[in-house]
C-alpha cells in the first residue's frame, strides 16, 4: 500500500508522520498551498507534488485530509481521473463515505477513518496519536484490509455504520467539547466570586483531571461523586439559587442525566427526592429555547 496525502494540515503531517513511524509506504503530499506540502513531505521524509493527477497516479490510497466542507470538491475533482482500484480515504468525524458519491462506478473503494483524538499540532500530535481510538466506515470491498492496517499500527478500531456517524460525532461533542463549556461555565461562576481567570483556571484544573484519571480508573459510574450522587436535595437547592438563568438549566439538566448513573452506583438508594426536586425545577425554570 502506498499512501498519499491531498492537504497538508495538522491531521495530513500527523497521520502522515505515524505511518511513517510504522513502516507504512507514503508518497507524499499535494495541498492547494505549495509550502504546506513541502513542509510536510520535509517532516516525514517523503515528497511533495505540484499537482491531483501526481499524487493520484503515485498513489493506491489516498487519505484526504482537508476540512470537511472542501472533501466533496477534492471527490469531484480525483474521480474524473483514473482511479480503478484505489483506495480513497477522508477523516471527517461527522461525514460517512457516502461523500464519495458514485464510488463503485469508478471500481474504487471508499471509508471514512477517523481518529478519536484531538489533533491540535502538526509536529507534535504523532507522538501521542498511539492512544488513539480509530473508528472505520466505507466499501465493503476492502473493509477488513483497511481494518487490519490500523490494527497493525497498535491502534483500537471499531468498525461503525455510514448512518451512525452523526451519532458517534455528538459522541465527540459531548466528551470534548462541551467539556469545555463546562470547565468555562466553572471559571465564569469563580470569576464571581472573586477570583480572576488564571487563578479560576488554577484551581479548577486538579479537580478536573482527579476526575478524568478516575473515570479512566473506575468508569464513570464509580468515579461519580457530589450531591446527585449523595441525595443532597438541600445542597443542589442552594446550588440552584446561586445560579442565573442559563446555569441553572444546564445544572438541572446535567444532573438528571447523573441520576442516572447514580442509580447504577448506589441501587440500593432512594432518589425519590432528589428526582422530585429537579423534575419541579424544570419545570419552574423551563427548557431551552
Amino acid at each position: 500500500m502506498k499512501i498519499g496525502f491531498i492537504g497538508a494540515g495538522k491531521v495530513g503531517f500527523s497521520l502522515g508522520k505515524y505511518f511513517r513511524e510504522h513502516n507504512l509506504e507514503v508518497a507524499g503530499y499535494y495541498s492547494k498551498d505549495p509550502q504546506s506540502a513541502i513542509q510536510a513531505a520535509e517532516f516525514t521524509g517523503t515528497m511533495s507534488f505540484n499537482d491531483i493527477d501526481g499524487i493520484v497516479e503515485a498513489s493506491d490510497t489516498l487519505f484526504l485530509t482537508v476540512p470537511d466542507g472542501t472533501i466533496k470538491e477534492i471527490w469531484d475533482c480525483i474521480g474524473k481521473l483514473s482511479i480503478k482500484n484505489k483506495i480513497i480515504c477522508h477523516c471527517s468525524g461527522s461525514l460517512s463515505s457516502s461523500v464519495f458519491s458514485n464510488i463503485d462506478n469508478h471500481n474504487a473503494y471508499g471509508y471514512s477513518i477517523h481518529p478519536l483524538f484531538g489533533i491540535s499540532d502538526r509536529f507534535n500530535s504523532h507522538k501521542e496519536l498511539n492512544k488513539a481510538f480509530f473508528t472505520l466506515e466505507g466499501s465493503e470491498g476492502r473493509l477488513q484490509e483497511m481494518q487490519m492496517l490500523l490494527k497493525q499500527l497498535g491502534n483500537p478500531v471499531q468498525v461503525i455504520s455510514p448512518e451512525n456517524k452523526p451519532r458517534y460525532h455528538s459522541a465527540a461533542v459531548f466528551a470534548s467539547n462541551f467539556v469545555v463549556a463546562l470547565a468555562q461555565t466553572g471559571i465564569d461562576l469563580l470569576k464571581g466570586c472573586g477570583f480572576d481567570a488564571e487563578s479560576a483556571s488554577r484551581a479548577l484544573l486538579p479537580l478536573m483531571t482527579g476526575n478524568i484519571q478516575n473515570i479512566v480508573r473506575q468508569g464513570t459510574v464509580q468515579a461519580l461523586t457530589g450531591p446527585v450522587e449523595r441525595g443532597d436535595v438541600e445542597t443542589a437547592a442552594r446550588n440552584l439559587s446561586s445560579l442565573d438563568e442559563t446555569d441553572r438549566q444546564l445544572y438541572i439538566l446535567l444532573s438528571q442525566k447523573l441520576l442516572a448513573v447514580a442509580k447504577q452506583k448506589r441501587p440500593y438508594f432512594s432518589y425519590d427526592e432528589m428526582e422530585r426536586m429537579m423534575e419541579k425545577a424544570y419545570e419552574e425554570y423551563g427548557t431551552f429555547i
